[in-house]
């Protein structure tokens, strides 16, 4: 998995986890947190799910973000 993710985690991660997660953009939606990240290559995604697991974090789901343009034509 490469590009633009979308992980979502149960419950809402203060401001300490936010050195967890540095690079990565935190957001809330209603009682879950969003960590929204540009992944370089599995190894990467592997790295974040290891920190995720070793502090029991609970994972709602992983999503890839596709970004679509739109044209105009003139």
């Amino acid at each position: 998995m490469k590009g633009t993710t979308r992980i979502t985690i149960q419950g809402h991660l203060n401001e300490k986890w936010k050195e967890c997660f540095e690079g990565m953009e935190i957001s809330y939606v209603g009682n879950n947190t969003i960590i929204t990240v540009k992944l370089k290559d599995e190894a990467h995604m592997h790295g974040i799910l290891n920190i995720i697991r070793d502090y029991n974090l609970i994972l709602i789901s992983i999503n890839s973000v596709e970004r679509f343009h739109i044209k105009k034509f003139l």
